[in-house]
C-alpha cells in the first residue's frame, strides 16, 4: 500500500497540467465539471422510483435555449443542464421543441455481486467479471465504460440474459424489485455489429420487423413503425434504400445504427441493451446517436448501453458510468462523481482532456508498453510522455479508493432501496402467430429477391448464357443410334455445370442466415419459420430459371418433341435446384462464412459429379467410397438418370432394314438407367427427398443453437431463475 501511495504521488506531481477539479474555476465549454465547493460533499442518489405509472414530458423552453423535463426519477446531471447550472453542449437540436407526451410504467434493473467466468479447457476459471454490482433507472442512460477486453459486453449480456453456453454467471439480478428474467417485449437487445437488408427501405424494413413481433392489426403496427422513425430522427431516410441499389447511394453508418435501434422499439420495450452504440461512428455521428437516445430515455425508457471512448459532448449526456478494468468494477455511480473519484485517487482530469479519454489513459495497460517503446524518445518539449505512472499501480488505487468510499456505500444503499420491495412484473407481451411470420418472411425474402441484381439476376444471367453456350455446341444431334452417347453427354454437362453455378447464390444465403439469427436472438424467428418462409420464397426464382434454361436446351438440343417429356424435363431440373439449393443452405449454416462456404459447396458438387455414373458407369466403379455411399447420395445420379429414361424409354431405333432395339438397350452400355417406365418418377421423388433431408439437418442445426441460446437466457449458476 506504500508504494501504490508513492507511485500515485509520483504521479500527481508529475502531471503539472492535470489540477484538481476543485481548484478550477467551471467553464461553460467544460459542462461535466461540478459547481465550486460541491466536489468534497457526499454524492447523493436519487429515492427509489415510484411504481405507479408517471407521465413523462419532453419540451422544448420557450425562453430560449432547450431543456428536457422528466417527471420520472432524474439524474443530478439532468437536473443541472435543466436547471441552468451547467452549459448544454448540444444547444437547439437535441428535441426542436417537439412535445412527447407519454404514459409509460417505470423499469428498473438491478445487478449484485454479477460474476462471470468462461470455461478454459478443463473447468471454468477465467473470471470475466468479478462481483459488479449497479443499478439502472427508467428515464436514464447508463453506460458501462472501459478499455478493449474489459468485460463491458459480456457484462453487458449477463445483465440480459444473453450470456454464451460456455459462460457461468453468480450473482443476482432484480427487474422492479423481483428476481426474473426479461419477458419477450419488455426489452430490447442492440448488437454491435449492424445486421440489415440492404435492398429495403428504412420503412419497409421496420414494418416487416413489426408484423414479425406484434400480433394486432396491420394499421397498428404502421402507427408503431411511424413512432419508431421519429424516436430515432430518421424521418427525413424513411424512405431510403438501407444498403443504396445499384447506383443509389443508401445510409451511413450512423443512421444504419439508429435504424438497428428502432428495429427493437417497435415493440416499445421498457429496458433497452446497446452493445457499443458508437461503435465505428465518427464524432458528429456520435454526437447524434447520443442525442437520439437521450430523447428515447427522456420518455421513460431504461437504457443500458456500453461504450469504449467518447468526445466531452457525449460524455456529458451520461447520467451512470460503470467503469470496468479487467472485469474489475472501479467505479459506479453519477459520471459527475466519477471525475471527483479520479481527482481523490490522485488521478485529476487534465483541463483541456476528455474525460472519457482520461479514464481510460488511466487504466488501459496497453499505455505501459507504448511507454516503454518511446521511454528514449524525446519531443520539442522534453518528454515523450510526462505522465509515468503504472496502469496497474493505477488500476489497485482506484478500486481500493472506490471500495472504501461513500460512493460504493451509497450504491449498495440504493440496490437496497430497489430490491426491498416488488414492483409490478414486466408483461409479456404476445406475438406474432407462426403462419403469420412465414407469410412475412416469405413476401420480405420476395421482395429482396427482386431487388438484389447482384445475387439473384446475375445468377439467372449466368445460367442463361451457359444454357445457351451448351446448347449451341450440342444442337443438331438428330435422334439417331450414333448421337446417343453424344446427348448423354450433353445432359450430363447441363446437369452438372448447371448445378455448380448455383454456388452463387451463396452470399445471399448467408446474408439470410445471418439476419435469421439476429432475429431468433430476440425471438423474432424461429428456425421452423425462418425454413419454410426461405423455401417458399426460393422456389418462385428457382422455377423461373429451371423453365428458363430449360426450355433453351431442350429445343436447342431436340430432345423428344412432347409436352409430357418437356414437363418432366423441367421438374426434373427444379428438383435438382432445390436439392442444390438446400446442400448449400446446409454448408452456409455449417460455415457462415462466404469463402469457406464457396470452397466446401465446390468441392461437394465436384465429387458427386465424379460418382454421377457418366465418367464411369456406376456398376464399374470401386465399391468402398464411390459406389457406396457417394453414388447414392449424389443428387446428380438421380438428375441425369431420371432425365435419360425420359429421353430414352418408349423408343427405339432401327439398325439395318429388320432390326431395331430399345432405347433402353442403346443406352445401358453407356448409362445404367432402369427398364420400369416409372422409374423416372422414383428419381423425381428421390431428387425432392433429398432437398427435405438437407433442409432437415438445417432445422436441427438452427435448433441445437436456438436451444443454448434459450437454455442460457432461462438458466444462470448460482441464481435461481424460473422461465
Amino acid at each position: 500500500m506504500e508504494e501504490i501511495q508513492s507511485q500515485s504521488d509520483a504521479y500527481r506531481s508529475s502531471s503539472s497540467s492535470a489540477s484538481s477539479p476543485a481548484s478550477r474555476v467551471p467553464s461553460s465549454h467544460f459542462f461535466y465539471l461540478r459547481k465550486p465547493g460541491s466536489l468534497r460533499q457526499p454524492i447523493s442518489f436519487e429515492d427509489s422510483p415510484e411504481w405507479e405509472d408517471t407521465d413523462v414530458e419532453a419540451r422544448g423552453d420557450e425562453g430560449g435555449g432547450d431543456t428536457i423535463n422528466v417527471a420520472t426519477p432524474a439524474s443530478p446531471s439532468l437536473s443541472k443542464l435543466n436547471s441552468g447550472s451547467l452549459a448544454s453542449p448540444y444547444g437547439s437540436y437535441i428535441l426542436e421543441g417537439a412535445v412527447l407526451p407519454h404514459k409509460i410504467v417505470g423499469a428498473s434493473v438491478v445487478w449484485r455481486d454479477l460474476t462471470v467466468t468462461i470455461k478454459g479447457k478443463r473447468k471454468y476459471s477465467d473470471n470475466v467479471i468479478k462481483s459488479s454490482t449497479g443499478y439502472a433507472l427508467p428515464g436514464t442512460m447508463t453506460v458501462i465504460m472501459g478499455p478493449a477486453k474489459s468485460g463491458k459486453s459480456t457484462l453487458l449480456r449477463a445483465i440480459a440474459g444473453r450470456l454464451h453456453p460456455s459462460t457461468r454467471t453468480y450473482g443476482e439480478v432484480f427487474v422492479n424489485g423481483a428476481k426474473s428474467h426479461l419477458s419477450y417485449g419488455s426489452y430490447g437487445f442492440v448488437e454491435r455489429k449492424t445486421n440489415l437488408i440492404g435492398s429495403l427501405t428504412v420503412r419497409e424494413f421496420l414494418y416487416y420487423s413489426a408484423l414479425l413481433q406484434l400480433p394486432g392489426f396491420l394499421f397498428q403496427k404502421k402507427n408503431v413503425v411511424e413512432e419508431a422513425i421519429q424516436a430515432m430522427s430518421l424521418v427525413d431516410y424513411a424512405n431510403t434504400l438501407i444498403g443504396g441499389h445499384c447506383y443509389s447511394k443508401g445510409l451511413s453508418g450512423g443512421e444504419r445504427r439508429r435504424v438497428s435501434i428502432a428495429r427493437e422499439l417497435v415493440m416499445k420495450p421498457q429496458i433497452l441493451f446497446i452493445d457499443e452504440p458508437l461503435y465505428c461512428l465518427d464524432s458528429v455521428s456520435a454526437l447524434l446517436m447520443m442525442v437520439t437516445l437521450k430523447k428515447l430515455a427522456s420518455s421513460g425508457c431504461t437504457l443500458i448501453f456500453t461504450i469504449y471512448q467518447s468526445s466531452t459532448e457525449v460524455f456529458g449526456l451520461f447520467d451512470r458510468i460503470c467503469l470496468l478494468s479487467n472485469g474489475n468494477t472501479l467505479f459506479f455511480g453519477e459520471t459527475l462523481a466519477c471525475l471527483q473519484h479520479f481527482s481523490n485517487a490522485g488521478f485529476p482530469c487534465p483541463i483541456m482532456q476528455s474525460p472519457s479519454d482520461h479514464f481510460l489513459r488511466a487504466i488501459n495497460t496497453d499505455f505501459d508498453r507504448i511507454i516503454a517503446m518511446c521511454k528514449n524518445w524525446q519531443d520539442d518539449n522534453g518528454d515523450f510522455s510526462s505522465v509515468n505512472m503504472d496502469t496497474a499501480v493505477a488500476i489497485c488505487t482506484l478500486e481500493a479508493t472506490y471500495k472504501s468510499s461513500a460512493d460504493a456505500a451509497a450504491v449498495e444503499n440504493m440496490v437496497m432501496k430497489l430490491t426491498e420491495k416488488e414492483g409490478p412484473s414486466l408483461k409479456y407481451k404476445g406475438k406474432a402467430s407462426a403462419a403469420t411470420r412465414i407469410a412475412v418472411l416469405t413476401w420480405r425474402s420476395l421482395l429482396v429477391m427482386s431487388r438484389e441484381w447482384k445475387y439473384y439476376w446475375i445468377r439467372l444471367v449466368l445460367c442463361m448464357l451457359l444454357t445457351l453456350c451448351i446448347g449451341t455446341i450440342f444442337s443438331g444431334l438428330g435422334h439417331s443410334l450414333s448421337s446417343v452417347g453424344t446427348r448423354v453427354t450433353a445432359i450430363f454437362v447441363f446437369v452438372s455445370f448447371y448445378s455448380l453455378l448455383s454456388i452463387a447464390g451463396v452470399p445471399g444465403l448467408i446474408k439470410e442466415i445471418k439476419m435469421y439469427e439476429c432475429e431468433e436472438s430476440n425471438q423474432h424467428s424461429s428456425a421452423l419459420v425462418f425454413l419454410l418462409g426461405q423455401f417458399l420464397s426460393s422456389m418462385p426464382f428457382l422455377f423461373l430459371i429451371s423453365i428458363s434454361s430449360s426450355l433453351v436446351f431442350y429445343f436447342l438440343v431436340g430432345l423428344r418433341d412432347e409436352f409430357n417429356f418437356l414437363m418432366y424435363f423441367v421438374l426434373n431440373i427444379f428438383m435438382s435446384l432445390l436439392a442444390s439449393e438446400a446442400l448449400m443452405l446446409l454448408v452456409a449454416t455449417l460455415w457462415q462464412d462466404i469463402f469457406w462456404s464457396f470452397l466446401t459447396t465446390l468441392c461437394i458438387q465436384v465429387v458427386m459429379m465424379l460418382s454421377a455414373g457418366y465418367l464411369r458407369i456406376r456398376n464399374d466403379l470401386p465399391g468402398p467410397v464411390w459406389i457406396y455411399p457417394m453414388s447414392y447420395i449424389s443428387f446428380h445420379t438421380y438428375s441425369i438418370q431420371g432425365l435419360l429414361e425420359n429421353e430414352y424409354l418408349g423408343s427405339t431405333f432401327s439398325i439395318g432394314e429388320v432390326r431395331t432395339i430399345s432405347g433402353f438397350q442403346a443406352l445401358q452400355n453407356i448409362y445404367d438407367i432402369s427398364s420400369d417406365t416409372n422409374s423416372k418418377w422414383s428419381n423425381l421423388l428421390v431428387l425432392f427427398l433429398m432437398a427435405v433431408v438437407y433442409r432437415f439437418l438445417v432445422f436441427i442445426l438452427l435448433c441445437r443453437k436456438s436451444s443454448l441460446l434459450i437454455s442460457c437466457r432461462c438458466q444462470r449458476v448460482g441464481t435461481d431463475f424460473t422461465s
